[in-house]
């Protein structure tokens, strides 16, 4: 394990980028992302109603967060495997989960509005979080082996 470390230094040295990156949008999330359920579901959010949020701005900033992790996590999966297929099959899955999981969030708000906070703040995890990258590693590399 540590011969193929050594030998793949660079590597690894972007992919711990990569990492820090990840790392580094969740710290400074309060000061790039405009998003009022930041502080809602940090606090005991059952009993609250929802906070006032402008949709337009909320669900750009959505986009912008969520882009911006699918664009680390595409280059993350590109620096681990060099296959621009798993690039553009990861693409695909990233932009249909995005319009599936904004259309939820959405539909939850408006259906549901403040009975059902827990599956809204779900769905909003895998907006904001690279969730997705975690599942796409294993299954490529998976994949990979077997090829």
């Amino acid at each position: 394990m540590l011969k193929i470390l050594l030998t793949h230094k660079f590597r690894f040295f972007i992919v711990l980028l990569f990492v820090l990156s990840f790392v580094l949008i969740r710290v400074y999330e309060d000061n790039l992302f405009y998003d009022p359920f930041l502080d809602y579901f940090k606090s005991d959010f059952n009993d609250l109603p929802l906070p006032l949020y402008n949709p337009f701005r909320l669900f750009t900033s959505l986009l912008f967060r969520y882009g911006l992790n699918m664009s680390l996590s595409l280059a993350l999966i590109y620096t681990l495997f060099k296959d621009i297929g798993m690039v553009k099959f990861a693409s695909f899955l990233y932009a249909f989960f995005f319009v599936l999981l904004i259309f939820s969030f959405q539909a939850i708000i408006w259906v549901y509005g403040e009975h059902n906070n827990l599956v809204l703040f779900y769905v909003r995890r895998f907006l904001i979080q690279p969730i997705f990258i975690l599942l796409f590693i294993p299954a490529f590399y998976y994949q990979k082996l077997h090829k």
